[in-house]
């Protein structure tokens, strides 16, 4: 029976998809609500708005310039692999994730590629605009990602017994994230699970195609 979607196409569909929800959520919660405004919808579960330079869940301990280009070529290089492995025997499933991964990646460089330049500052007292191209908060590649899913799953205190954290407030889970943060955790933990085989096989992957240019060579 022959097949009216590839692998190849599926690939485009998730990241098309995921890059779609991804920034609608995002331009939603930055032209609506002021920086560390914060909306509960449960007990555990909050949309609460922040900015970060850094990676996924507001990870940093690089330069945010350094960051933004080690995005593009990780993106790069996702790309490379997968155009490389659709002509390869692979699983459906293993497709599936790393185009989850690439969506993510993709999602976040969008925010530090465009939103310094399109978006006015947001802060506190103001919530952001949509200003003409070039005219924003930022310059190119220096955007802020926008995150905005909090889920403190568990709050409580540190007993007074425990060194150095005794009577401080606890909480579980305390990272404030977006989408394309979920998108790439999921992903990589699936791959991480039940794709581990496929993983071992990356640097055969690469090899070959090293081995096909030397002899075109």
């Amino acid at each position: 029976m022959k097949r009216y979607i590839t692998d190849g196409k599926l690939a485009v569909i998730i990241v098309v998809l995921v890059l779609l929800i991804d920034q609608i959520i995002k331009i939603a919660v930055k032209t609506n609500m002021a920086l560390d405004d914060s909306i509960r919808i449960t007990n555990w579960f909050y949309i609460r708005f922040i900015e970060n330079n850094g990676m996924a869940y507001g990870i940093t301990f690089i330069n945010k310039l350094v960051l933004s280009l080690f995005r593009l070529v990780a993106i790069g290089v996702i790309i490379f692999y997968m155009t490389k492995l659709l002509k390869r025997p692979h699983t459906k499933g293993y497709i599936i994730c790393l185009s989850m991964i690439l969506a993510g990646a993709m999602g976040n460089i969008i925010d530090s590629m465009f939103y310094g330049l399109i978006f006015t500052p947001s802060t506190p007292y103001q919530v952001a605009e949509l200003v003409p191209f070039g005219s924003g908060y930022s310059s190119f590649l220096h955007g802020k990602v926008v995150d905005m899913f909090y889920f403190p799953l568990i709050v409580s205190t540190w007993p007074d017994w425990v060194p150095h954290f005794g009577g401080q407030d606890f909480i579980f889970f305390s990272p404030i994230f977006n989408f394309a943060d979920a998108c790439i955790s999921v992903g990589v933990i699936i791959l991480l699970l039940f794709y581990r085989k496929d993983l071992e096989n990356i640097g055969s992957t690469i090899q070959d195609k090293e081995t096909s240019i030397s002899k075109n060579e």
